[in-house]
């Protein structure tokens, strides 16, 4: 992975940088350079290192990115920072987390599996099916070194159509033109189960696979009739496009949804609350949960310190005035019905919390 330095592996929770001491024997010298003395013998103390640390999320009109954001504000600990100073409100000492924007949870897992990224978020039904090897994973085969840090939140599934279309259910999509995602994002894993529940395939549809922003400006130019969309509510850019009365939602409902359920389990039926987007009606739907994702091989400590710092209670107020759906991010769900295990230093914290036994 390399950003983890090894000197991480096996340190206390503290993560307190160490102090080194004196040395006088020749033999010793490898083990002088270790503990960083100079060449006169004076013990120095070496400030923390920077510990870098990658968050991929998604794109910057969608959910992931801003929690992202967020998330990776809370944990970081520079120097210098003065709510650092409160045990637990930060990362380990040196570390400075960054947001990245990427193609979605597919792209997410992929990535933090092979170790090209540390951490990343992605969507409970991709997770799934990364974990087994299955859907988008079928060719990639098991996403073995994939570590769960938190459940987030949850993520609806949006069906944002164009008011000029006469789509007025999922079944009106067929023949329309109409984005499914991005091919390694979540959202294409989770439009094509809501096809197959529709009794529906992409042959049946003028199939478009467009990012959130490119999606959202070709529905108001009305070069689409309709995209797909998974994020926690409200989702900006959907919010933006009905606000201005560029766009209307499609419910997820009846026998078709309960389809749906029965094939996708890590999803569940969900009513989005009226005027959550712009004076509309509460609206029926199927959601899953956002999952904060790592690789095995980061250290236990390093993952331990990182999830002390995105629960702890002096840090709830970042989390509620943050983005709507950071607000909904409790612990007392973080570590429940997960698709994939945990990583321990994360179980180590939710064991210590009583949220897990």
């Amino acid at each position: 992975m390399g950003r983890i330095p090894d000197a991480l592996v096996g340190l206390n929770t503290a993560m307190k940088p160490r102090v080194a001491g004196l040395g006088v024997v020749a033999v010793l010298g490898a083990m002088l350079l270790v503990l960083g003395l100079s060449a006169f013998g004076h013990a120095q103390v070496s400030s923390p290192r920077r510990i870098s640390f990658q968050i991929a999320t998604g794109s910057t009109g969608g959910t992931y990115f801003p929690v992202g954001e967020l998330i990776a504000g809370i944990i970081s600990h520079p120097p210098g920072v003065g709510r650092c100073e409160v045990d637990g409100a930060c990362g380990p000492e040196g570390l400075i987390a960054s947001a990245r924007t990427s193609d979605g949870a597919v792209a997410n897992a992929l990535a933090v599996n092979s170790g090209q990224m540390d951490s990343g978020l992605a969507q409970s039904d991709v997770v799934a099916d990364a974990w087994a090897g299955e859907g988008a994973f079928h060719k990639a085969g098991k996403q073995t070194h994939l570590r769960v840090i938190a459940a987030l939140f949850p993520e609806d599934v949006l069906i944002v159509a164009s008011p000029s279309a006469h789509i007025a259910s999922v079944a009106d999509l067929r023949g329309e033109r109409v984005s499914l995602g991005t091919e390694n994002s979540g959202t294409i894993v989770t439009a094509r189960a809501v096809l197959a529940a529709y009794r529906m395939s992409e042959r049946d549809l003028k199939v478009h696979h467009l990012s959130p922003d490119p999606a959202a400006q070709m529905l108001s130019q009305k070069k689409l009739d309709a995209f797909f969309f998974v994020g926690g509510a409200p989702v900006p850019l959907v919010q933006a496009l009905t606000a201005a009365n560029s766009a209307k939602l499609i419910a997820i409902d009846g026998d078709a949804r309960a389809r749906l359920l029965k094939a996708e389990p890590s999803l569940s039926a969900t009513t989005i609350a009226a005027n959550t987007y712009s004076n509309a009606k509460p609206l029926e739907t199927v959601h899953g949960r956002a999952l904060f994702i790592v690789h095995d091989s980061v250290p236990d400590a390093l993952v331990y310190g990182i999830t002390r710092a995105l629960f702890a209670p002096v840090n709830a107020d970042m989390l509620a005035g943050g983005d709507r759906s950071a607000a909904l991010i409790h612990l007392d769900t973080a570590a429940k019905n997960l698709p994939a295990p945990l990583h321990p230093g994360a179980a180590r914290f939710f064991r210590e919390r009583g949220v897990l036994r």
